[in-house]
């Protein structure tokens, strides 16, 4: 590897040092250095003493550059055509991905500090782009350049090559996976949903044809359409790749794949479920990059992240999160442990599955075939000297009276609840079976969440409310307040809209509000009691946000019932 040349006098040391080669082997390949003026990373690889991607990880790890395991990595369409494959193969670099809004182009390299091939790359770009390199292997980028440039990777390329040719369905699940269209045609799929930062995809077989939409902020948008006769080859790969059974078709499956996108590891969840028209196959995205948030980066109001802060730091107890499917619960889950996990602590999670490896934090993921649930797991989890504890999800009256028992040992609990509110969180842990004398004084707090699109900047349009909005958004009658609504552009795709915010309410417990708890009070006096100490609700909110100009009156109504906010018509 070119790079290594960057640190040659100390690679040899740090290999030993980590075990990986011995010292008589770098004796050997310094003489065979000697001989052929080679690069000493090159002449390891090529004398079978240490495959080329751990030396291309100990080179990025000591010159503080960012590396990509070439092997299985989609690479753009759109950076490829910026790069011929003659200028490619010449200068030893792959494109991987093009940024349009930053105007940057990320490259493959051997030797990031090829000054000249960059300069190059710089000349041919014409000022158009800003080159960014990441450390890839030598072998790797051959290889890399034969596969992204000896074949079609458009989807209407493919398509087209499909239609003239035939479908080798033994092939989809030997080596050569490449080669094949359908395989391409899948990969360029779900680089394509990543790249619109889709959060599922849906492949749905009709009568006739095969409907692909995607679910971006919330909301699914068709893509396009195929005929049928694609779909049993495209549900055989997928079905692979996921590691499930190709041959079983008429029972559910659930699978899982990850595959390297723009030089970032990204993993899909898969669904299969039978329907009367063929399978039925949905992936949700699990982008590790995009999974963890800062909390100051929810988009949360300052009022409502002051109380989260508070409510944090609570040394024990359990804050519970509810919200439907989709509501951004796992994010701020994640985003809470982000921003407590600390070499001090101990943080362990119970999660159905994993969907976000994280540095530092011990996950286990909840098997039903070892008979390992959510209330054994906290058992189990409780003999391991846990600080933090993290609960996917409360379902019944065992996983709820472990998780408050954690709670009362004087741990610090996180977990999510099927609930349509925070106040109504509490009826609702009743119901699954915990005493009122449990919950209160243990439950820290409760967060309510749910997800609203954001208005796009560029092409958000002014408006005077009429008379019913401005009801329902609490204005008097002569206000002359604008608010904002979609319009669509270029930059949002004419959508209107772009990315999303979190709208949350915060329920913070304390010795009134326990003490209305314990005696069952009704959700009328517990709702008078939060009011009275600041408590804003989810409608309020989202009133908050349209007024802001973040987002419009028509995307909150759709995620939020204005009609049960406090004095609305």
């Amino acid at each position: 590897m070119n790079g290594a040349g960057a640190i040659a006098p100390r690679l040899g040391e740090i290999l030993i040092e980590r075990g990986i080669t011995t010292q008589d082997q770098i004796d050997i390949a310094l003489i065979e250095q000697k001989q052929r003026g080679e690069y000493l990373g090159r002449i390891l690889v090529r004398l079978g003493f240490a495959t080329e991607a751990v030396i291309r990880d100990v080179i990025g790890g000591v010159i503080g550059q960012e590396s990509v395991d070439l092997e299985g990595t989609l690479a753009d369409r759109e950076a490829i055509a910026m790069i011929p494959r003659e200028l490619a193969r010449r200068l030893g670099v792959l494109p991987l991905s093009w940024a349009p809004v930053e105007r940057r182009l990320k490259v493959a390299m051997a030797d990031t500090f090829n000054v000249a091939a960059l300069d190059q790359l710089n000349a041919h770009l014409g000022g158009r782009a800003e080159v960014a390199p990441v450390l890839a292997g030598e072998a790797e980028i051959e290889k890399a350049i034969d596969r992204c440039y000896g074949f079609e990777l458009s989807v209407d390329g493919i398509l087209r090559e499909i239609e003239t040719g035939e479908i080798d369905y033994q092939g989809l699940n030997q080596g050569a996976e490449h080669s094949q269209p359908v395989a391409r045609l899948v990969d360029a799929l779900l680089a394509d949903a990543v790249k619109h930062n889709a959060s599922d995809i849906h492949f749905e077989p009709e009568q006739g044809f095969l409907r692909f939409r995607y679910r971006i902020d919330g909301v699914l948008r068709q893509i396009r359409s195929l005929h049928k006769n694609y779909w049993s080859a495209l549900a055989v790969r997928l079905k692979v790749m996921a590691g499930m059974d190709i041959a079983e078709t008429r029972a559910p499956q659930d699978g899982r794949l990850s595959l390297s996108l723009a030089g970032r590891p990204v993993d899909f969840r898969v669904s299969a479920l039978p329907t009367v028209h063929g399978e039925n196959i949905v992936l949700r995205v699990l982008d590790r990059q995009k999974g963890i948030v800062a909390l100051d980066r929810l988009g949360l109001a300052e009022a409502a992240l002051k109380r989260l802060y508070r409510m944090l730091a609570r040394p024990e107890g359990i804050i519970l999160i509810s919200g439907p499917t989709g509501s951004g619960k796992t994010t701020t889950l994640y985003s809470i442990l982000h921003h407590l996990n600390t070499e001090a602590v101990n943080i362990m999670t119970l999660e159905d599955p994993v969907e976000y490896p994280t540095a530092l934090i011990r996950q286990i993921s909840i098997n039903e075939t070892a008979r390992l649930d959510f209330a054994d797991g906290i058992r189990s989890l409780m003999r391991q000297d846990p600080d933090i504890i993290l609960v996917g999800e409360i379902r019944d009256e065992d996983t709820a009276g472990m998780a408050f028992r954690a709670a009362l040992t004087g741990h610090q609990v996180f977990s999510t609840l099927h609930a349509n509110s925070a106040l109504g969180s509490i009826p609702r842990l009743l119901d699954i079976g915990l005493q009122p004398e449990i919950i209160a004084g243990n439950l820290i707090g409760v967060i309510a969440q749910r997800l609203a699109r954001r208005l796009c900047p560029h092409c958000r349009e002014a408006c005077r409310p009429d008379a019913g909005e401005r009801a329902l958004l609490g204005l008097a009658a002569d206000a002359e307040r604008a608010i904002y609504r979609a319009k669509g552009c270029p930059e949002c795709e004419r959508l209107g809209y772009r990315g999303r915010i979190a709208l949350q309410e915060l329920l913070p417990l304390d010795a009134e509000l326990d003490e209305l708890i314990a005696t069952r009070a009704t959700q009328r006096r517990l709702l008078s009691a939060a009011l009275g100490k600041g408590f804003e609700t989810l409608a309020e909110a989202g009133v908050a946000r349209v007024l802001d100009g973040v987002s419009s009156l028509a995307e909150i109504m759709r995620v939020v019932d204005l009609g049960a906010r406090q004095g609305a018509p």
